[in-house]
């Protein structure tokens, strides 16, 4: 279903295939088993490599490969790409997106009620909020001012004669409520009067605080559930409103809080218990080194394991790790050890990649269950509510299948869905990320702001770089910015446009293009800099820092070379 999906949807979509690699006999038999069950399972065009082949098609592997399971129909994604695009075109056709909600409590349908009414605590980051507190006491201020220095100069004009005490009155009032009607912004905005299309960029670019390379707060297991970097307790979330929602049917596919958001009508029929998946991510000159994905034979209890993949974008990716949290030894491997793992892993299958140029980390935490499958199915507390629950992988390959399932058990429980159906529906949407030549930027002593543009001309705005790395353009982050789902951070413009995404990872001495893409968002949304998220640090780096150094390089390149048995 991908092809289709990428025609219509333009998330990116690279059919690259993948290999099974085996390296001694017991492993070749296990890619036999491989084959049959595939085959049983009605996967197309597989075949076994001899290790001719499999170095004819990938000549950096191991030489001692033996064999390979090829399927020439995988293919690859970028996950949060894929993401914002389905997002996107649900909202483009008419869904309501609620962003920074959290469910506290459900109330099940009755036969007084036969709707669900779902509770949710609306919350906002602590320095958006604590900015907005500012903003309405200057307002406040001036009101008071200008409402002041009003009823001073009617009284004036009473005791001269000129207006009369009821002039003065009216005289006085309106200064007090003109002032508001000059700058009350539109309802719910951060609007401030001195932040417009005209500001110049490198003025906004001077106020954004400096890029964070190190210190911070670590993301923990339940917030890669609800955000992760950008999660409540990670951003101190501030609750702003209480809200409710009334539903005929509720689906529950809420990841590693499936489990929490069951047991609110009752149903305690599965657990979550997360595993941790652990990656690093190589520069871009690095992905030559990988054609198709390659994997390792399985486990025969952790599945595929580590694998080497080029990216979409061109960079090479070592990982997953698979560290199920109940398990304490694996749940708290220290971040040598996770990187001991990873890189003496996929030397394995790849020994010539240098770790050295490692430039990103990161750990997401799959949502495995205690049933030990995937649960789509009706709750049986209400057949109306509808679990897609403990999905882990392979979940976003199997996601559009998934959909389609959810679609069918939602008509079993009464969703009329054929004979009323979205005449208006478009499936399409325009790509966001303009593919460029070449790879890996270099360093720059350009001043910044020299080629900003006044935010107006559109030819100069799509000739301002404002990421060298990856040659993003003032104009992509613009575009970005106009489009249906609502931008506030520097993160969501980096997963849209990949400003930041490349090797020097947002380097302040390099083009600052955090701090740039920050000054475009408050220029564009008409806010203070103060307002525009920007990249926490450390998250879940497995890095010491950002900006790694040639001492964290060598430590890489020495764990790569471990002989330690995990």
């Amino acid at each position: 279903m991908f092809p289709q999906l990428d025609k219509e949807l333009r998330f990116g979509y690279q059919l690259n295939g993948s290999l099974v690699l085996a390296f001694n006999d017991d492993e070749v038999k296990e890619l036999n088993n491989l084959l049959q069950r595939g085959k049983t399972n009605g996967v197309q065009n597989l075949r076994i490599l001899s290790r001719a082949e499999v170095i004819q098609r990938e000549p950096h592997v191991d030489p001692n490969v033996k064999a390979a399971l090829y399927s020439p129909d995988a293919g690859n994604v970028i996950p949060y790409e894929y993401t914002i695009a389905l997002a996107e075109n649900a909202v483009d056709n008419g869904v309501e997106l609620r962003i920074r909600r959290t469910v506290t409590a459900i109330t099940s349908p009755s036969n007084e009620d036969k709707y669900f009414t779902i509770t949710a605590d609306y919350w906002e980051p602590k320095q958006y909020v604590e900015a907005v507190k500012s903003f309405q006491r200057h307002r406040g201020n001036i009101a008071r001012i200008i409402a002041f220095v009003g009823g001073s100069v009617g009284i004036y004009l009473n005791s001269m004669g000129i207006l009369s005490q009821t002039q003065t009155m009216a005289f006085c009032l309106m200064c007090l409520v003109g002032v508001f009607v000059v700058i009350q912004p539109p309802e719910n905005s951060p609007l401030l009067p001195n932040i417009s299309r005209q500001t110049p960029l490198k003025k906004l670019v001077e106020e954004a605080s400096a890029p964070v390379g190190e210190g911070g707060m670590k993301v923990e297991t339940k917030d890669m559930f609800t955000g992760g970097s950008g999660s409540s307790r990670v951003m101190q979330g501030i609750t702003v409103r209480k809200e409710t929602v009334r539903a005929k049917y509720v689906i529950n596919c809420a990841g590693g809080g499936s489990d929490t958001i069951a047991k609110m009508i009752g149903d305690e029929s599965f657990q979550i218990k997360p595993r941790l998946g652990d990656y690093l991510l190589l520069n871009r000159n690095q992905g030559h080194l990988a054609r198709h994905t390659l994997f390792p034979c399985p486990h025969p209890v952790l599945g595929k394991g580590v694998l080497v993949q080029t990216t979409l974008w061109g960079n090479l990716i070592l990982g997953p790790t698979a560290r199920d949290t109940y398990k304490k030894d694996m749940a708290d491997m220290s971040i040598q050890q996770v990187q001991e793992y990873i890189l003496s892993k996929c030397r394995k299958l790849v020994p010539s990649f240098n770790a050295k140029e490692t430039i990103h980390a990161f750990c997401g935490a799959r949502a495995k269950n205690s049933t030990g499958d995937w649960i789509i199915e009706p709750s049986s507390k209400h057949g109306s509510f509808i679990h897609v629950a403990g999905i882990d992988s392979p979940g976003l390959a199997g996601s559009p299948a998934i959909a389609l399932e959810v679609i069918r058990l939602l008509e079993e429980a009464g969703l009329d869905v054929k004979s009323k159906p979205n005449t208006y529906f478009d499936p399409n949407r325009a790509p966001i990320i303009t593919p460029k030549d070449g790879s890996r930027g270099l360093k720059t002593s350009v001043e910044v702001g020299k080629y900003d543009s006044d935010g107006i001309d559109e030819k100069a705005m799509a000739a301002n770089v404002i990421c060298k790395c990856e040659k993003v353009t003032e104009l992509e982050v613009v575009k970005a910015l106009g489009r249906s789902l609502p931008i506030d951070s520097t993160q969501a413009i980096r997963k849209r446009t990949r400003a930041g995404m490349g090797h020097c990872q947002g380097d302040p001495c390099n083009y600052n293009c955090e701090a740039r893409v920050k000054a475009i968002i408050a220029r564009e949304t008409q806010r203070p800099v103060n307002m525009v998220g920007g990249r926490p640090w450390p998250a879940t780096s497995t890095l010491t820092k950002r900006w790694i150094d040639d001492s964290e390089r060598d430590d890489l390149h020495d764990r790569m070379m471990t002989d330690k048995v995990y």
